[in-house]
């Protein structure tokens, strides 16, 4: 049997590892003796950093409403360029508030190709939201002209056309809408330009949809946009009422693609949102590699979490905190995430989704328990068996001892 491959023979072909070193060892053996900006630099490695920077200074230029109760909030590169970024992605911001650093994400809703050239930015849309400290923070701490730490991009969630249809259906509610935002205005002015689009957004009210005006006034413009809202509480709406049920979301569904791919279904939203579009996704059988979903965030309530067990809510605990030689320890409240813990008490952790699916904020736990949430436990197996945990997605059970990155 052949398979159309030429190889020299076994010894031959499995040897070829030393003429690489052969190769390697000459070009060391001729490489200039002194080093010059010429030979200084790598280009790679340039190009690494332009993709993936370790760390970047962003300036707020414009500030502008998005609803009654949302603002979007316009960012320029204080380092020269915007990193490619795609819709659906997210930028993770490092904070210093009181005496605490804190890292929050937030969904890009500006197009990518809004971030290239000089003129460059990316923007994110937030809302207030009382029960947490960040989001009203914006608000009333950050100006124009503000400068804040910054990384991007970062996440998966976004349209791959080698696995996804060119029929997106996006499911959105509140400011889950902010990444289809972008992708609906990539879509109208990108790289997207095969690709049709329908947003179905959930709402409660008419008078505060966020982003209403940008999402219909791209719709306006381009016919492979189609917005369609749906208001869970405003008798005077004239247009779909309740919620995204298995009925609603099969009569805005496109038929195949002209590839005979069924539609792709993009979910970001609130906990319980998903669980019900979950449950109506499966309702209408649809399989698990056509839906996808952005993180999703863990309630502020964590009793609303299947498992959690009853009554440790309410309960206080220490942690004792080691970061190499360093011993730390703190009090931590049931109802609140490890690492919401570590940061009020000051202690440095580097986190970005806030959800357990990143792993930049992996920890040991070397005593007590902990209850990890079943939304997005991004952990591996051997990380499971071995005591690993993510503190963003990990409420305290009891007294615990932890091991935590140095930062």
């Amino acid at each position: 049997m052949s398979f159309g491959v030429n190889v020299k023979g076994f010894l031959k072909d499995v040897k070829g590892v030393d003429r690489i070193v052969e190769a390697r060892e000459s070009k060391w053996a001729n490489a200039p003796t002194t080093v010059n900006e010429a030979n200084r630099r790598d280009p790679i490695r340039e190009l690494a950093d332009l993709l993936h920077p370790a760390a970047m200074r962003v300036r707020l230029v414009s500030v502008r409403d998005a609803s009654p109760t949302a603002k979007t909030f316009r960012f320029v590169s204080e380092d020269g360029h915007i990193p490619v970024f795609q819709s659906g992605q997210y930028v993770n911001f490092r904070l210093k508030i009181g005496d605490s650093e804190l890292t929050r994400p937030y969904s890009i809703s500006s197009a990518p190709y809004e971030g290239r050239g000089e003129d460059g930015f990316f923007e994110i849309t937030v809302r207030r939201n009382r029960p947490y400290l960040v989001p009203d923070w914006f608000f009333e701490q950050v100006s124009v002209g503000d400068v804040l730490d910054a990384n991007l991009p970062f996440g998966s969630f976004y349209y791959e056309p080698l696995r996804d249809s060119k029929h997106v259906v996006a499911l959105a509610g509140g400011s889950g809408i902010a990444p289809f935002c972008s992708l609906a205005k990539e879509v109208a002015n990108g790289k997207l330009e095969k690709v049709e689009l329908t947003i179905l957004y959930g709402s409660v009210k008419a008078d505060d949809i966020v982003l209403k005006d940008e999402l219909e006034a791209v719709a306006a413009a381009c016919d492979r946009v189609r917005v369609v809202h749906v208001l869970s509480d405003d008798p005077d709406w004239d247009g779909e009422k309740g919620f995204l049920t298995a009925d609603l979301i099969k009569k805005y569904t496109p038929g195949p693609d002209d590839r005979g791919r069924e539609a792709t279904y993009l979910f970001c939203g609130p906990y319980l949102m998903w669980k019900a579009v979950k449950e109506a996704l499966a309702e209408l059988g649809v399989e698990r590699r056509r839906f996808r979903c952005d993180v999703i965030n863990n309630p502020a309530d964590v009793t609303q979490l299947p498992g959690y067990p009853k009554g440790a809510e309410e309960k206080t605990y220490l942690i004792r905190v080691l970061r190499g030689i360093q011993e730390d320890v703190i009090t931590a409240v049931g109802n609140e995430p490890v690492a919401v813990a570590l940061e009020r008490a000051g202690i440095k952790l580097d986190t970005h989704c806030r959800n357990g699916e990143c792993g930049f904020c992996r920890s040991q736990l070397l005593s007590g328990d902990v209850f990890v949430s079943p939304v997005g436990d991004g952990r591996r197996l051997m990380d499971k068996e071995m005591g690993w945990f993510h503190p963003c997605s990990s409420w305290p059970l009891s007294d615990l001892t932890i091991k935590v990155p140095i930062l």
